[in-house]
């Protein structure tokens, strides 16, 4: 397993800030399609088609997981489906009416706090780490750092 100090830390790091950087970006997208389209649910419904594609040529590119791995052994992994499609009805919906930076404040916020959560637990076969005072005072400036980056002046 790789850990902090392994030599694939700072490039999957980097891919992960670059995803960061792309979650307020896709917002933006899809809030700007569901004024467009009319609507959330047809952004979002647009949005997933495409990725869709783009997944299929990928999945073809790098190579088709077999029929036995389709299992539901552990149905809960599947939600990560229904919870993303939230996300992006969600912010397609809340960013034309609260602000970008308003709606991404509370998705960072809602990160911070079910990161915080499932790694203290372990929940969902995530490596597990102590939520320590420390940990929790971090996130606590965390939390304060984002409200007052958002807080109108």
């Amino acid at each position: 397993m790789s850990g902090p100090t392994s030599g694939a830390f700072l490039p999957v790091a980097a891919m992960m800030f670059a995803a960061g950087i792309g979650i307020p970006a896709f917002a933006a997208f899809n809030s700007g399609l569901s004024k467009q389209l009319g609507g959330p649910m047809a952004a979002t419904a647009v949005t997933f088609a495409v990725g869709l594609v783009i997944a299929l040529v990928l999945v073809g590119l790098t190579g088709v997981p077999s029929r036995a791995a389709f299992t539901f052994e552990t149905p809960y992994i599947w939600f990560g489906a229904i919870f993303m499609l939230f996300y992006a009805t969600s912010v397609a919906y809340a960013a034309p009416r609260i602000g970008l930076g308003n709606a991404i404040f509370f998705v960072l916020l809602g990160q911070i706090v079910a990161a915080a959560a499932i790694d203290h637990f372990g929940w969902l076969g995530a490596i597990q780490s102590a939520l320590t005072p420390k940990r929790l005072l971090g996130i606590a400036v965390m939390a304060v750092g984002l409200y007052l980056a958002r807080k109108p002046v």
